[in-house]
Order: C-alpha cells, then structure tokens, then sequence
C-alpha cells in the first residue's frame, strides 16, 4: 500500500496567499491547476472549498514551491 498523504483543509485566505507567493493571477493559476478562474475567484471568497484532488494538488504546489502556510486542521487552541 502507497502511503497516504495527509488532508489539509484549504481557506480562501491561504489560497490567496500561495497564489500571490507564486506571483500569479486567477486566470494563471486556474490554467496551472486545470480549472477555470471563477473557481480560484470561488475558493478565494470561501463560496466553495477545494476538495479531494483539487486540494491535494494546491498542497504539493504549496510543498514544492516552498510556501509556508498553517493548515486549517492545525489551528492553535483557543485559551
């Protein structure tokens, strides 16, 4: 068995982020992922999440390009 990544939830905050890291815009970075703009602009705004796929690819762009972003699931407890 293939060992098994595991899931980060992205926000729209940290997807803005690495696509700015990146020095991209919507357009590119949808070109990049294969998708359409409108659903970078979506993720950004938090309308819609990225999911399966979708998610793991924005991990390992985040991993190989060297961004540095806290995953959602790693928030830090609330006093």
């Amino acid at each position: 068995m293939g060992r098994r990544q595991r899931r980060i939830e992205w926000n729209g905050r940290q997807i803005r982020a690495l696509r700015q890291h990146l020095g991209l815009t919507q357009a590119e970075l949808a070109q990049e992922l294969g998708t359409r703009q409108q659903t970078i602009s979506e993720w950004e705004t938090e309308m819609y999440h990225p999911r399966g796929t979708a998610a793991t690819l924005l991990t390992l762009v985040a991993e190989r390009c060297g961004f540095r972003y806290k995953p959602a699931a790693e928030k830090e407890p609330e006093h």
